[in-house]
Order: structure tokens, then sequence, then C-alpha cells
């Protein structure tokens, strides 16, 4: 489960430009106190347009004034409370609390109207069924779903109006990642049309052929194409939105990690209504992972599974340890320092199955599958995969998952962003002890680009019930070892 053969460069180096298709986390990767490893800040959350609670109240507004036309029986609180928490809950599941800048009312009474029609035919259903002498008529359930949607309507029109009369007059800086005759003309757009809430301060991409990037004016933004001028003009001009133009999942982790808003705009077949764009370019949300719904649910499956393992495998973990001490002498756990999600490093444990002669072999050496200095106990260990129990602990801590991508040290990681595009955007992802690469045989000596291309599948497919099939696979691969 570690290690694959590959071409490897002699040494780290810097992270590479966008004219080498590889942006991504490759400067995160060097050891900590090397000069070059960028420090990140602490992951925080997109910062939002203020407004929730005041559409929140529209809806109860709106529940409300239906009641208003039913029989006094039926406005007992046992009815309208159970409509409004419907209303509620599917208005927040569609994202209707959080619209874009240039939403308008329109834009939105499809969904407003179906998810409002629903909660009143559930409620009315509910009544007759529970008390058939209180059954709503056509006629009342009619009128009260008029008002609800007409009071919705109104007043989120006037909600609306206003914030995109603050868009126009406070627009949010952005940065545009893209090429850059491509990136020029959204941000001329965005810029010519401020009611989109939207004023472009820079480009990230390729400088244009001829000359050094142009300063900011009528001749064009400046075009950055190192991460330590995106951070520079995310602190000076604080952008809190990243516009993506291309697929970089490496960059939209690094714009997430600085906690901006990032957005994709333009491509075809893009989810939501007719007004969700920016002066005719397609726009939606570009979600990270650790804002998805999943995330608790991923989170209580890891615990729910790693906890119990651990207990019932304490047995097995007793004997591993004991052959070990055996067999290699003292410090039966090896400790190696990995690269997590978002570039973060932490130490990842096993069992020691090869005592490395010194730090620089255990940091750089790609494979030790064959070496003469492994004893009978540590070769089985490593085919049996046995050697990897003590990760549950990692597990348990939250530096780990069981499902992800494999973690590699930080000295592969910078080499391997550079010579394999995608492979930094694995670490989107929080790591595993298996994934859907594995389950596919790619262990041990296998294709990094062919690994790096099942962990993006799998992040951008990522769902529990997959976790569960992998994990189910995996255990049935067990019955087979090939180690690595």
């Amino acid at each position: 489960m570690t290690t694959e053969s590959t071409s490897v460069p002699p040494s780290p180096g810097p992270w590479p430009t966008a004219s080498q298709a590889a942006f991504g986390l490759a400067s995160l990767a060097p050891r900590r106190g090397t000069p070059g490893r960028l420090a990140l800040p602490r992951h925080r959350r997109v910062p939002r347009r203020s407004g929730v609670a005041a559409l929140v109240a529209v809806d109860a507004l709106a529940v409300l004034g239906a009641a208003s036309v039913l029989s006094a029986a039926h406005q007992d609180l046992r009815l309208v409370l159970p409509v409004l928490a419907v209303v509620l809950v599917l208005d927040g599941h569609a994202g209707l609390y959080r619209p874009a800048a240039h939403t308008r009312a329109l834009d939105e009474l499809p969904a407003l109207g179906s998810r409002a029609g629903f909660a009143w035919c559930l409620a009315a259903a509910a009544v007759a069924a529970y008390s058939p002498a209180l059954a709503m008529g056509p006629l009342r359930l009619c009128a009260a779903y008029g008002i609800h949607v007409a009071v919705v309507c109104l007043v989120r029109a006037v909600l609306l109006g206003r914030r995109r009369r603050i868009a126009r007059e406070r627009p949010r800086s952005a940065l545009v990642v893209g090429g850059a005759g491509a990136a020029r003309r959204f941000a001329a757009a965005a810029a010519q049309h401020p009611e989109y809430g939207m004023r472009p301060v820079g480009i990230v991409g390729v400088p244009e052929q001829g000359g050094a990037p142009r300063m900011p004016g009528e001749a064009g933004l400046p075009v950055l194409t190192t991460t330590e001028e995106i951070k520079r003009a995310v602190i000076q001009n604080a952008v809190r939105d990243a516009v993506f133009l291309d697929d970089e999942p490496g960059l939209v982790t690094l714009f997430q990690q600085y906690g901006c808003a990032t957005w994709r705009v333009g491509g075809r077949h893009q989810d939501g209504p007719m007004g969700a764009h920016m002066w005719g370019y397609a726009w939606r949300p570009v979600v990270p992972l650790g804002e998805r719904r999943g995330r608790t649910a991923k989170r209580a499956l890891d615990i729910a599974l790693a906890a119990p393992a651990l207990a019932v495998a304490l047995p097995v973990l007793l004997l591993c340890a004991l052959a070990v001490r055996l067999s290699d002498g003292p410090g039966v756990l090896f400790r190696q320092e990995r690269v997590g999600q978002h570039g973060r490093h932490f130490t990842l444990l096993k069992f020691r199955t090869l005592r490395p002669s010194d730090d620089t072999e255990s940091a750089t050496r790609w494979n030790v599958a064959g070496d003469r200095r492994m004893s009978a106990a540590g070769s089985f260990l490593r085919k049996s995969s046995l050697d990897e129990l003590p990760q549950l602990w990692n597990v348990l801590r939250g530096d780990m998952s069981l499902v992800g991508p494999r973690p590699e040290r930080p000295y592969f990681v910078a080499q391997f962003s550079k010579i394999h595009t995608g492979y930094a955007a694995r670490h989107r992802m929080p790591v595993g002890l298996t994934g859907l690469a594995q389950v596919h045989g790619l262990r041990g000596d296998t294709s990094i680009e062919d690994r790096c291309r099942f962990d993006n599948h799998y992040i951008d497919h990522w769902s529990l019930w997959q976790d569960v099939c992998i994990l189910l696979r995996t255990a049935a691969g067990l019955v087979r070892p090939t180690g690595s």
C-alpha cells in the first residue's frame, strides 16, 4: 500500500508554473523547516453575504400568511409548524437561502413554488389521514398555496433587489484563473457590469507572449504565476472570490485554504436557474469537500468502524509487535512524515519492517520490497499488509480516513506534483488506508499516472456508499494479499 516505481527527479524543486500544467500542492510538500515551504493559514469558512436570517423569516411569514385563509381548526400550530419545517428544509437543501448576487425572484419562482406546493400537499394529506373531519378542501388548499407563493415572491423580490444594489456599490475583489486571453475577456465583462458584485484584480495563469505582465488599468490586469504572487494578491487586495475558467483542482484547494469562495464559469450542462450566470457565463460554486453534506457522515463512518476494528485487532497488534521486537530489536513502531489533506503534514504509524540506514534513506528511498535486510517477520507483515494496522490510530485521530488517496512522503509529493498532472489534486480529500486505486490493483510497483486518475475520479464522484463498497472490496482482497 505504499510505493510505486516511476522516474523521480533528483531533488525537490519550486512550485510548477501554469505553463507546466501542474498547479497544485507541490510547494506544501518540503519537510518542516526547509526553505520554500509555503505556510498557509488555517482553513476558514468562506465568508458569505448576510441575509440568510431575513430569507428564513420570509418563509415563516409566508406560511403564517397562508394559514390565515384556513379555518380556525386548521390554524393549529400542529399543522403550521410541520409545514414551516418542511419548507425550511427543502429551501435550505436547494440553496435558496444563499442566492448569488444577481439572482432575481422570478428566477427562483419554479423552485420556491414546487417546494411550497409539496409542503402544503403533504400537510393536507397528513391532516386527512389523521382526522378526516378536518380535511382541507381543494379551494382552501389552493388559496393557502397561492398566498404562500405570492408573499414569498414579493418580499424576496424586495430583499434581492437590495442585495443587488449592495453588490453593485461594494463589489468583492476577485482573481480569475485561466488562459490570459479568456481571463481578460471575462474580467472586462465583470468590470463593465458591477451589478454582479465582482471586481477582478488579477489573473492567475500564463503570462501573454511578448512581454512582462501588464499592470492594472486600461492595459489590463497583472498575471500571477506563482503561489507567492497569489498569496500577496489575496492579502493586499482582500480577495474574496476566485473564478475558474479552467479545471485546476490544485488551485481550487489553495484558494479555499485562503478562505476564498471558488466559482466555475463557462462550460455546458450546468445545473441551476436561467439567472445563474455572470453576463452570459454559466456560473456555479465549487464546493470544497470539507463543506459537503457528506463530511460528517464520512467522519462518523471512520469512527464507527475504526474504533471497534482497533479493539478487535488488539491481539493481532500485540502479536505483530512481539514478532517485530524479536526479529528486529527495539523500535516496534515506524513513524514517518506524510502529506495529508490540503498539504498538511502528519506522522503516519506502521510496524517497522526494515530499519533504514538514516533519515535520508527513509525519506527518499522509493521502494524497499526485496531488500535483503528485511527479516522474515517484516516480509510477512508487508505481504499481508498487517504492517498498516497501526494506521487505524491515525484514522481515529483524524489524520486519515478509512478510504481516500494513499498518503505519500513530502519528497515524492513535490516530485510527482511536477511530473504527473493531477497528482497534487489528490490532496483535496483526506488520505486513506485504502482507496479506489488500491482495489483496482494499483499498489506496489504500478503506474502513478493511473493511480492519480483513479484517486481524482474517486474524489469527483465521492459518496458514502462508494466508501462502503471500497471497504468491502478491500476486505475481500485480504484473502489473497500481494503486499507492497
